[in-house]
């Protein structure tokens, strides 16, 4: 099999616990790109939140975003496709958010807002002080996330935590039968909400179809279960050592964690040996 495309989860994937790209892995997508393959970053990230790995990554591809709720094009600074939240559904999640005191960081047009902090959004606010502030994320406390959903143009998702696991879960859950939404687990502690139908795998179907190719064309890294639709849907799916085995069982090729040169080895082995 010919490879052409490289789809990249980045949070426990691309990124090593620093929060980096390890150079072997930029080497080899180098490498990969100067042969033809197109690289294409697939997260649960926000947009403004990918800039500094884009820019690392010197791609040109669109990056399909907050677990294939849309796709955005950087050159252009646009959104090219995108299944948002509607105004209602999204304040439905808010009054059960508020009902379980459950955390919500809503995802909307170019900013993640929160009205209250928690670790992840602290953790979130350290990493972007690291940053120049070109590539810095707009992270933003407001004093009522409802005004802000009646304010947005788009609604992009809602990353919801907490620290009692089971409880989160069961929240998730009575979403998913109550709202009808789609909840992805993207971390140990956090579930994501979006549109019903929406998935990193949907959508990557959809732009590499665009691009005359086919998902048997495509390997795909990822580590957590929101990676699992394009996983399975590539024509290999990779998961990290750093994943669950729930995920690594339904990959299939399990590599080393995050930490370590996997990425680059599976480029060098299974893609470009194919070019030379």
């Amino acid at each position: 099999m010919s490879y052409r495309v490289i789809a990249l989860d980045l949070d426990g994937t691309l990124l090593d616990n620093q929060k980096q790209i390890l150079p072997q892995s930029l080497t080899a997508l180098v490498k990969a790109r100067a042969a033809g393959v197109k690289v294409v970053i697939v997260t649960g990230r926000h947009h403004v939140a990918i800039h500094p790995f884009y820019q690392a990554l010197q791609i040109d591809t669109p990056a399909i975003c907050c677990n294939g709720t849309y796709l955005y094009d950087f050159e252009q600074k646009k959104v090219l496709a995108a299944d948002p939240l509607a105004k209602e559904q999204a304040k439905l999640v808010l009054q059960m958010l508020k009902q379980n005191n459950i955390h919500g960081l809503m995802y909307v047009d170019d900013a993640m807002l929160y009205q209250q902090t928690n670790g992840h959004v602290t953790r979130s606010l350290a990493w972007a002080e690291t940053l120049p502030l070109a590539q810095r994320p707009i992270l933003q406390q407001v004093s009522s996330l409802v005004q802000a959903a009646d304010e947005a143009q788009s609604i992009w998702k809602f990353a919801t935590s907490h620290a009692d696991i089971p409880a989160l879960r069961d929240f998730a859950e009575t979403v998913e039968k109550e709202l009808g939404l789609a909840c992805e687990w993207s971390w140990h502690d956090q579930v994501d909400i979006a549109q019903t139908g929406n998935s990193k795998g949907k959508r990557l179907q959809q732009w590499v179809e665009s691009q005359g190719l086919s998902m048997d064309q495509v390997v795909a890294f990822g580590d957590n279960y929101n990676d699992l639709s394009m996983l399975e849907a590539a024509g290999l799916g990779v998961a990290m050592g750093n994943a669950d085995d729930a995920v690594k069982e339904r990959a299939d090729m399990v590599i080393a964690d995050n930490q370590q040169p996997g990425i680059a080895e599976v480029i060098h082995s299974r893609i470009l040996n194919s070019y030379t």
